[in-house]
C-alpha cells in the first residue's frame, strides 16, 4: 500500500514538474509578444514609405534647406532612448516624423517646428490626426521665440548642416534655454563642439560656455536619404547646472573673438591688436595669471578664459 501511494506521489509531482515547465513557456512566450507589441508602438518610417508619402503630395527633399530624412530605424530607436518619459521636447524640423512620431510614444509632449509648409502639411494630413500629444507649429523657430514653452524643455533635432551653429546658438543664448539638446549634425562639426586643448576652437568656447557637450554615436551618412556628403554624429549639449550670470557675456566673446581672429597667431599679438590695447600692457596681465604671452587661443581652457578676461576688462573700460 505504501509502495502504490509513494508512486502516485511520484507521478503528481512529474505532472506538476511538467506544468511548471508549461507555464515557464508560455510566460517566455507572452513576454516575446510584449517585446514585439512594445517595438511596433517604435514603429519608424522606412524610406519607400518615406517616397511614398513624397510621391503622393508631388514632393520632394530640398537640397536649399539641407533636407537629408532619416531612413535608419535602428539610429532612430538610439536617438529616442535619449529621451525621458516626463519631458516636453521641442523639435526643430520635424519633416515627414521619423522622429517626432517615435518620440510622441515616449515624450510627455512635442512641439514641433517645421518651415517648410508643404512638407508640415504632408505631415499634418498623413499623422497628425492620430496623435494628440503634437503640436505642430508651421513656422521657422528662429523667428519664434515667444512660442517656446514656459515650463523645462528639451531639444531635439536631425539639423541641417548649414544651420547648426546658428541653432545652437540660437537656444543656448536664449532667456528660456533647454535643460538638453539632442541633435543630429556633421561629425566634424560635432568633434569641434567636444575639442579640449590644445585644439579648443571658437566654436567649443561658445558652446562649452553654456553647456556640457558629449558625443553619444556616430551616424554613417547612409541612414539618411537622399544621403549627405558626410557622416554624422548624435550629440547632448547638457545645461550647466551652475550659472554663468556673473560673467558679462557680452565682454567675454567680444574679447574671445579677437584671441581667434588669427588661430595659429600668438593670443598676445591677437588680443593686443583686435582690441586695440598696448601690448606690454597685455602682456603683464597675461603674466599675473599665469598665462605665458606665447600661448595661443586654441591652447587655453574655458576657465583661463575666464580669469585673463577678468584681468582685461580693467583696460578695456
Amino acid at each position: 500500500m505504501k509502495k502504490e501511494i509513494s508512486c502516485q506521489l511520484l507521478v503528481i509531482s512529474s505532472q506538476l514538474s511538467v506544468i511548471s515547465y508549461q507555464s515557464s513557456v508560455i510566460s517566455l512566450v507572452v513576454s516575446c509578444q510584449l517585446i514585439v507589441l512594445l517595438s511596433l508602438l517604435m514603429e519608424t518610417i522606412s524610406k519607400s514609405q518615406l517616397v511614398a508619402i513624397l510621391n503622393k503630395h508631388q514632393l520632394a527633399p530640398r537640397k536649399r534647406l539641407g533636407q537629408n530624412f532619416l531612413v535608419d530605424g535602428n539610429i532612430i530607436k538610439k536617438i529616442i532612448a535619449l529621451i525621458n518619459p516626463d519631458e516636453v521636447v521641442v523639435e526643430i524640423g520635424s519633416g515627414l516624423g521619423a522622429l517626432t512620431l517615435p518620440a510622441a510614444e515616449k515624450a510627455n509632449r512635442i512641439i514641433a517646428f517645421e518651415k517648410d509648409i508643404k512638407i508640415a502639411s504632408a505631415f499634418e494630413k498623413e499623422f497628425l490626426t492620430k496623435n494628440n500629444n503634437i503640436l505642430l507649429i508651421k513656422e521657422d523657430i528662429l523667428s519664434s521665440s515667444d512660442l517656446l514653452p514656459n515650463e523645462d524643455y528639451i531639444v531635439l533635432s536631425n539639423l541641417p548642416f548649414y544651420i547648426t551653429s546658428v541653432v545652437i546658438r540660437f537656444f543656448l543664448e536664449n532667456s528660456r534655454p533647454p535643460q538638453k539638446m539632442i541633435l543630429m549634425m556633421q561629425k566634424e562639426v560635432a568633434q569641434r563642439i567636444c575639442s579640449r586643448p590644445p585644439r579648443m576652437s571658437l566654436l567649443a568656447i561658445s558652446v562649452q560656455f553654456y553647456a556640457r557637450p558629449k558625443i553619444i554615436f556616430n551616424v554613417s551618412r547612409r541612414s539618411f536619404w537622399p544621403s549627405p556628403a558626410v557622416d554624422c554624429s548624435v550629440i547632448i549639449l547638457e545645461k550647466k547646472r551652475e550659472s554663468m550670470d556673473f560673467v558679462n557675456s557680452k565682454r567675454f566673446f567680444s574679447i574671445v573673438k579677437a584671441g581667434f581672429s588669427r588661430p595659429r597667431a600668438q593670443l598676445l599679438n591677437n588680443l593686443s591688436k583686435k582690441l586695440k590695447l598696448n601690448k606690454e600692457d597685455v602682456k603683464k596681465q597675461m603674466l599675473a595669471v599665469n598665462l605665458s604671452p606665447q600661448r595661443r587661443a586654441e591652447s587655453l581652457t574655458l576657465e583661463e578664459w575666464l580669469i585673463l578676461i577678468e584681468g582685461l576688462k580693467k583696460m578695456l573700460l
